[in-house]
């Protein structure tokens, strides 16, 4: 597929997240700082399905998210998606989706990662931070912006998703406020073969996007990060 097509699906994706985040819930986004141009790594907690769709829409400019490989492998999605220049994410092989990431960051492109590597569990707090966005970081020099997403869970619903032979729940989020905080660069340096430093890289990043989360938090009607009720959790969605 020609750059000339990938940049105009990535662009029609942008236009129809932000068009969803007017219609269909109360985006309520803040900046810390200004969304610099160029490469960088936005980096954010990921409590529903609907989250990599709604990043799209974050920026100005082409985003790129790696997404897990079950939505590429979705009829109509996986294509818009693998159209639109977005990565699958193989699990047992994540090398390719870095390699992938690393080279749209050489290029100046920004780049959208959940850390957590799955969804936040139902009952709060995040999952321990991957180290990919540590990673990326120090083998492109390019800064993370880390963001916290707060939502209200009674506005979400759970649907069954199957991507190829794979079945899982969707988490999808109507109706409600979706607050997100999107905070100033972090710069990470050092040597990318260091694990204790990508480690503690990682849980820095994680740890920041926590703390933007209760900033979130802070802005939904009842000011404070919820946690669904039991009974609306289907069983099989449940941690």
């Amino acid at each position: 597929m020609s750059y000339t097509t990938t940049l105009a699906l990535n662009q029609t994706g942008r236009a129809v997240s932000r068009l969803y985040a007017r219609l269909a819930i109360r985006l309520d986004l803040e900046l810390q700082a200004p969304l610099a141009p160029g490469a960088k790594i936005i980096a954010a907690n990921h409590p529903t399905t609907t989250d990599p769709f709604l990043m799209m829409g974050l920026t100005g400019e082409p985003i790129y998210i790696l997404i897990t490989d079950m939505c590429f492998q979705m009829p109509l999605l996986g294509g818009f998606l693998r159209g639109a220049g977005h990565i699958p994410v193989v699990a047992g092989s994540g090398r390719a989706a870095f390699d992938a990431a690393v080279g749209l960051l050489q290029q100046g492109k920004s780049v959208g990662i959940f850390p957590e590597g799955a969804l936040s569990p139902i009952g709060g707090g995040l999952c321990p931070p991957h180290t990919g966005v540590a990673r990326l970081a120090l083998a492109t020099g390019a800064p993370v912006l880390p963001a916290g997403i707060a939502l209200q869970w009674d506005h979400v619903t759970y649907r069954e998703a199957r991507g190829g032979d794979t079945v899982d729940t969707a988490r999808l989020y109507v109706g409600g406020p979706y607050a997100v905080t999107i905070g100033r660069p972090l710069h990470l340096a050092g040597d990318g073969d260091d694990r204790v430093l990508v480690q503690r890289s990682a849980q820095g990043v994680m740890d920041a996007i926590a703390s933007l989360a209760r900033a979130s938090a802070l802005r939904l009607p009842d000011g404070r990060l919820s946690e669904p009720a039991t009974a609306l959790v289907p069983a099989i969605g449940r941690s």
